[in-house]
């Protein structure tokens, strides 16, 4: 067999690391083509089970009463597949390539009665395994259930004791393979069932069969033949609903702002330049709009590192998700691997920290910050912080129940490490370079010593209503789409459109920006010049419309349930909901910023 690169050694078997590469350590796994020999063993590992509904609580396939060796020899993983949930075991399946076997024994089991009820227990909870051959995955369900009628009411659950294994194969390379079970008949685990001995125990016999099957598919290929696989549902093709209501969307609002709101502000240009030069600083002249608080308008708000924060860490979302999404189309990623995006997402997070901390330094600087170290801490806690808090909950609850998806100890100092030696150290280097490099704000008026007082402001432009409209417009432009994420990263379903995603992202933002614009205009228009802060928020409370729409996913279109679950989906969609308000937050206050300095620049005034 060909060698293949993987960082040896890592994570579940108790072994100790040797050393590698940490960035090739972090990166996704990619599998090289593996070369066969006519009778040469193909090694099957069997993996993990979990109910089907819940895709997030795994559990070692070992630790259900199933054949398994004496001595159980776990194979080496990268850190995606152990993202993943992933702990590989060798198996006692003999395989061996291009030869077909039929019946064979796997073991014979005497199953106590306690085993009986567990097995019972998973089958009744839809629980499904998986298995990988040559990095390819086989799913295939532990038992099967039948419910029916109602009176009588029969409640039949049994045991798949005999699987068929059809591998597909290329030349010298396995293609493709799978799980079947047509034509064989369940063990039945009701008491008293066939197989049942005194004492409630039951003898079962594991066997399976090996199928060949020659396929003219290329090894480079195979990822398609996966991807036609249906054990998993597949997305419904109705994407481009999602996309015309959004372009549609962005249409008007663009319209709105570049038609309406321009002719209004060429009508306010047309009144407010006719004065005489310098008559814009009387504060006595009787005007109102606007423009009489120019001398207000840029002045710099309360708690500026933390705004800042706010923008370097958004910054640095947007840029990560940019790439993710671009990687993606440039298919870099294992569609039925989460593990593969989460291990991408972690060197990608680390690697955009440069820009966290130099997008928050430089601003504090141009709005004359002085505790600049505070900043770039702050930056660096700002979303790490809340991310540790909410994996330690779950992890913690993921240990307790025994599930794969607790990280083990190797893998949560090798993250810890990537953080301290990668991505703490980039947030100060881009801190330090940002400061240095920062220019002045670039404010065209100047700002007067004294606030001045801000007018009574009507209930509908107060901040919960802002709030509520710059959020609700931006989460009604990817409402539908986020349908098909949610299912895709919480369910069973592959999103492989990730060409729409891109458009659908550049929507969101398009819509925040705009929103933004307009929102900033009817606040000045009030005589408020507070639009620092309410223009993060404005857009930024989308991520609350987000989390709101996870509670109603969770209650109404998926089947999760279980603590397990509900305590991974909860703590990370709250999670999610902050880094969309990082991320649309940070486009509202830059798009407000262009705007007022557009508006304000274009005024006659000394």
């Amino acid at each position: 067999m060909t060698a293949r690169l993987e960082c040896m050694g890592l994570l579940v078997a108790g072994r100790p690391m040797r050393l590698c590469v940490l960035v090739l350590c972090l990166l996704p796994h990619f599998g090289w083509a593996v070369s066969y020999n006519k009778g040469d063993p193909v090694i099957l590992y069997v993996n993990k089970v979990g109910p089907y509904h819940n895709p997030q609580e795994t559990y070692h396939y070992y630790t259900l009463p199933v054949c398994r060796p004496k001595e159980v020899r776990h194979k080496s993983l990268s850190l995606g597949e152990v993202l993943d949930g992933d702990r590989m075991a060798e198996s006692l399946y003999k395989i061996r390539f291009k030869e077909n076997s039929e019946r064979q024994t796997l073991c014979q089991l005497t199953l106590s009665e306690k085993e009986v009820d567990l097995l019972r227990e998973a089958v009744e909870e839809l629980y499904y395994f998986e298995f990988v051959l040559d990095d390819i995955p086989i799913w295939g369900f532990v038992g099967y259930m039948e419910e029916s009628g109602f009176l009588p009411h029969s409640h039949k659950v049994g045991l798949w004791t005999h699987l068929d294994f059809n591998i597909e194969y290329n030349g010298d390379s396995v293609i493709f393979a799978n799980v079947s079970v047509k034509d064989v008949k369940p063990v039945p685990l009701e008491e008293g069932g066939v197989g049942h001995i005194a004492g409630g125990s039951l003898s079962v016999t594991h066997t399976y069969s090996v199928r060949w099957f020659e396929s003219t598919l290329p090894h480079s290929r195979r990822a398609e033949r996966l991807r036609d696989y249906s054990f998993f549902p597949k997305t419904l093709e109705i994407h481009w609903l999602s996309i015309i209501n959004s372009l549609v969307l962005v249409v008007l609002l663009l319209g709105f702002v570049i038609i309406i709101l321009m002719r209004v502000l060429k009508n306010d240009f047309a009144r407010y330049n006719v004065e005489e030069d310098g008559a814009c600083d009387d504060l006595d002249q009787g005007d109102n709009g606007w423009k009489i608080i120019h001398t207000d308008v840029f002045r710099f708000p309360p708690c500026k590192s933390l705004l800042c924060a706010v923008l370097g860490v958004g910054a640095q979302f947007l840029t990560l998700a940019t790439g993710i999404i671009v990687m993606a189309l440039l298919g870099m990623f294992n569609v039925h691997r989460h593990g593969a995006i989460n291990s991408a997402a972690i060197v990608l997070y680390a690697l955009t920290s440069c820009v966290s901390g130099y997008c928050s330094c430089s601003f504090y600087t141009q709005i004359q910050g002085q505790r600049w170290v505070w900043n770039i801490i702050l930056t660096s806690a700002l979303f790490s912080a809340p991310l540790f808090l909410t994996w330690s909950v779950v992890n913690s609850v993921h240990w307790w129940s025994g599930s794969t998806q607790a990280l083990p100890a190797t893998t949560v100092l090798l993250l810890l490490g990537a953080w301290l030696l990668v991505g703490f150290p980039l947030t100060v280097i881009g801190g330090i370079v940002g400061k240095n490099k920062a220019g002045n704000f670039q404010a065209p008026c100047r700002t007067r010593n004294i606030p001045r007082q801000i007018p009574q402001q009507p209930w509908y432009k107060h901040t919960a209503v802002h709030m509520a409209i710059g959020g609700f417009l931006p989460f009604s432009a990817i409402s539908v789409e986020l349908y098909y994420i949610f299912a895709t990263v919480w369910g069973r379903e592959h999103y492989t459109l990730y060409g729409i995603l891109l458009c659908v992202f550049a929507i969101l933002l398009s819509v925040g920006a705009c929103i933004s614009v307009a929102l900033t205009y009817f606040l000045l228009s009030g005589e408020d010049y507070r639009w620092w802060w309410r223009s993060v928020l404005s857009t930024g409370s989308t991520g609350i419309f987000i989390f709101v729409y996870s509670l109603f996913y969770y209650h109404n279109r998926s089947n999760m349930s279980g603590l397990v679950q509900s305590v991974e989906f909860f703590g990370y969609s709250l999670l999610t909901a902050f880094v969309f308000s990082l991320m649309l937050g940070t486009v509202s206050f830059w798009a407000s910023l262009a705007f007022i300095r557009y508006i304000y620049r274009s005024l006659k005034m000394d």
